[in-house]
This record gives structure tokens, sequence and C-alpha cells, in this order.
């Protein structure tokens, strides 16, 4: 009987499950590793090297063109700070023109792996921030711009946004190369080791202080030590402590720190509040208990970011029991700034139901661990994100690093865009392509040199602007 069962057990044929990979067998083509090496066939490693056509064509979006058309359905009032933010430095210019950016990716070469794009995946665009039992974790933590498109499009903005930084600290020309260099090294490593792992392994792979070890990045410990530190102190119980007052009938309200934090009318904070009725139904059903242990006590409208100031962006206080804040951040959600550019790069147009909900399930995607709170809504028919404010939030500044901290920086950031791209592409495939040797690293360490040098030009054109009064600006906000 028991050999009988055995062999009936071995003719048994479980069927093909949507959802689930397929079976390899006899016939079925190259492995992913193989495939993705044949693709080098038709984009060489090192062509990655060139700008292309629309970054030096004269019908390209000057930088003010850029700044008035992105700035199209934004909060007029705030554009004069949205400007001032940009003119810090060509860093600053490119942390709010990441449309300018995928209009001149467009026209460079691309593999046609796709993955989950950050969007926005400079170097500032990297930090700590706490899981649910307030363990920090690094990671991506802007998504923004999230879609999904060539994997390239975020090795090549990170790069050049290192070079960028490097610039702005003071460092030689060798070490800004330098550290573009090894963030794309540290991509195509940290691709091959994830390949080779299982893909549970790969999966939860290094979101913690392990990938400093790992990417050899032992020069930022105290750097980042310090920046822990400050998360760990970056609380919503302290920004309600510095930005609310006790009101005389009970409760607690926000005070206004024009121009960056501002209450709103009656009308606006209940259209705010009521939103969040719906933003349960996005939540996982889990949290909605903890919720439900607070009550809404006041809406006030809070300027944020760089390329997102002239948004809509809401705090929202929220009191449990014992009068101890947890604050919401309510963020209109526009479309992504690359979705006009990803057909002309040969992918699909994003067909987007929620833009909020866009925002929230890249996120989901591309993060180990990602805010417990995450969720979306509508605002007077607008789309919003809604997350948690000051979830011990922490980040380098890559422009305040000393010379000798941007290449260990740029290793750390490369290892952990691998990480994230990974959830969505097939890491074999994408380790086929970039191989063992530096090829790749080369190629795109000169687009970085060449590009910000595109962006130092745009940023001149952007100070020539203001000085002129063609655009208003408030430096210094």
């Amino acid at each position: 009987m028991g050999e009988a069962g055995a062999a009936v057990r071995s003719e048994v044929r479980i069927p093909e499950v949507a959802g689930f990979g397929r079976r390899s067998g006899a016939g079925d083509g190259p492995s992913p590793k193989k495939a993705g090496k044949a693709l080098r066939e038709r984009v060489p490693r090192s062509a990655h090297h060139t700008l292309g056509a629309r970054a030096v064509d004269g019908e390209r979006p000057g930088a003010v063109q850029a700044v008035e058309e992105s700035s199209r359905g934004r909060v007029p009032e705030l554009t004069p700070i949205r400007v001032g933010r940009m003119m810090a430095s060509p860093f600053a210019f490119l942390r709010g023109s990441a449309g300018l950016m995928a209009y001149d990716l467009a026209a460079t070469p691309v593999t046609g792996v796709s993955a989950q794009l950050c969007g926005d995946a400079h170097a500032g665009n990297f930090g700590l921030y706490a899981d649910a039992r307030g363990r920090l974790v690094i990671d991506l933590n802007d998504f923004d711009e999230t879609a999904v498109g060539p994997w390239e499009w975020d090795v090549k903005r990170l790069a050049v946004s290192l070079v960028l930084a490097g610039r702005a600290a003071g460092a030689s020309e060798e070490v800004c190369r330098a550290a573009a260099f090894d963030a794309v090294g540290a991509y195509r490593r940290t691709m091959r080791l994830l390949a080779g792992m299982s893909a549970l392994d790969a999966w939860n792979a290094i979101p913690d202080e392990r990938l400093v070890s790992y990417a050899d990045a032992r020069d930022l410990l105290g750097t980042l030590e310090r920046v822990a530190e400050k998360a760990r102190r970056n609380t919503s119980a302290r920004f309600a402590a510095k930005s609310t007052e006790a009101c005389p009938e009970g409760g607690r309200r926000f005070v206004d720190a024009l121009p960056v934090l501002r209450r709103v009318p009656d009308e606006e904070a209940a259209a705010v509040a009521g939103a969040l009725g719906a933003y349960l139904e996005t939540v996982s059903e889990d949290m909605l208990p903890l919720l439900a242990r607070h009550t809404i006590e006041d809406v006030a409208f809070r300027v944020v970011g760089t390329g997102s100031v002239g948004t809509r962006s809401y705090v929202v206080l929220l009191l449990d029991h014992r009068g101890e804040p947890l604050v919401l951040q309510v963020k209109e959600a526009r479309a992504s700034a690359l979705s006009p550019y990803l057909p002309d790069a040969g992918f699909a147009a994003p067909e987007v139901a929620h833009e909020g909900r866009r925002v929230v399930l890249g996120q989901k995607r591309m993060q180990v661990v990602s805010d417990i709170l995450l969720g979306w809504t509508t605002v007077q028919g607008r789309p919003f994100q809604v997350r948690q404010f000051r979830n011990r939030k922490g980040s380098v500044d890559p422009a305040a690093l000393a010379p000798e901290q941007l290449d260990d920086y740029g290793r750390m950031t490369g290892a952990l865009l691998a990480r994230a791209h990974a959830h969505s592409a097939d890491p074999r495939l994408v380790t086929g392509y970039c191989g063992k040797n530096e090829e790749l690293d080369e190629a795109v360490a000169a687009f970085a040199v060449a590009y910000a040098d595109r962006t130092e030009a745009d940023h001149a054109e952007l100070l020539a602007a203001v000085r002129t009064g063609r655009l208003a600006a408030e430096p210094g906000v």
C-alpha cells in the first residue's frame, strides 16, 4: 500500500495557479540571469554614459519653464517658497525638478526591465524611521513620484545627486565621481547578492544597520548614530508640544508659525477631518482599534519638502484618553512627474485610479518595513495620502558630509536602492545584465558628472530668472 500510494502521488500534477510563478522545465528558454546577460547585446552597458538627445536639445524646456509647468495646480502663494528652496544649490534644484530629469532620461538607453521606482531617488531621500516597535530602519523614505518604469532612471538620479551633493559640500571632482561610481557598484553587487538568496530571504534583506557593514560604509557610523539619536526624539509628542497650545475649553489646538504652519478655516478643517472616515477603509484592519482610541482635535496646513512645496499638506492632531498626541499628515498626491515620459521610454503610461493609493502601494512595494498607518483618502475632490507625521524620522544631509564619507554614503544608498528594486524586478535578470565587472559603474558615473553639469546650468538659469523678476522667490524659508 505504501509503495502504491507513493506511485500514485508521484503522478499527481498540480495545476498552475494565477498569481504564482510558472514551473520551469525543458524548452522554457534561458534562465533570468542569461536573459539579462543577453540584453547587453541590444543595450551595451557602456551606452549608459550618454546624456541623451533631449538633455542637449535646443527645444528642451528650460529651468524656468519646468518650474512654471510643475507649479500648475499648486497653491500659488507658496510658489516663491518653492523657488527659494530650489535656489539654494544645484543639488536643491535637482530635488525640485524630478519632471525635468525624467524628460531628459526618456531619451537615454534602457534595457526594458521594469521596477517599481521611487521616482525621486536622490541622495536626500534615504533615511531612518521607526517600525511598529520603535526600532529604527534605514530605507528610501519618499515616494511622491513612484511609478513602474526603467530601473536605470532611479540609479542615474541617485548617481547625479551624489555628484551635486559632493560639489555643494566642497568635495573634489574625483571624490564626487567616486561616490557616483561606488553607488552603482554597490547597487550591482547587492543585486548579485539578492539573486543568490532564496526569494523570501531576499525579500526581507538588510533593512537595518547591518547594511552599513555590508556596504563597507564604516566611516558613516558616527554620523548615522547622531542622526539616529535625533530621530528617536522626532515624534508626534515633540511636534505637538512645540506646535500646539491648550484650549480654554480643553484639548489642544495648533498655533500659527507662518509661513510654514498655519491654522485653516473651520470649513477646510472639517473637510480634512471628514475625509479621515474614508481613510479608515484603506488602513490595515488590525490598526482600526488603535485609531478608534484617538479623537480628532485640530487641523493645520503645513508647508513641506522642496519638490512638494505648494501641494496641499495638512497635519491632523489626534489625542488619546490620556491626552497623548498622535499626528497624521494628510498630503496631496499629484500625478507622478515621471508619468508623461514613461511611454517615450517604451513603458506603458500608468492607469491610476487614485494618486494617493499609487503612492501608498508604491511605498509598500519598495520598503521592507512601512508605516503601519499608511492609507489614502480624498479631500474636496483631490487625492491625498495619509501617514504618521514625525514617525521618528531622521535623514543624512548628503551635502553636509565630509568628503571621506561621501563614497560610503553612495555605497549605502546604492545597496538600499537595489534592495528596494528587487521587490518588483527579478534580481537574477538585473544582475545578469549588470554583470561582475565595472563597465556599468564607469558609464553611469560619467553620465552623472555630465548631467550634474547640465543641472548646474539649469540652476544658473533659475537664479537669473529670479534676479530679473521673472520668478518670485522667498529664500531661506
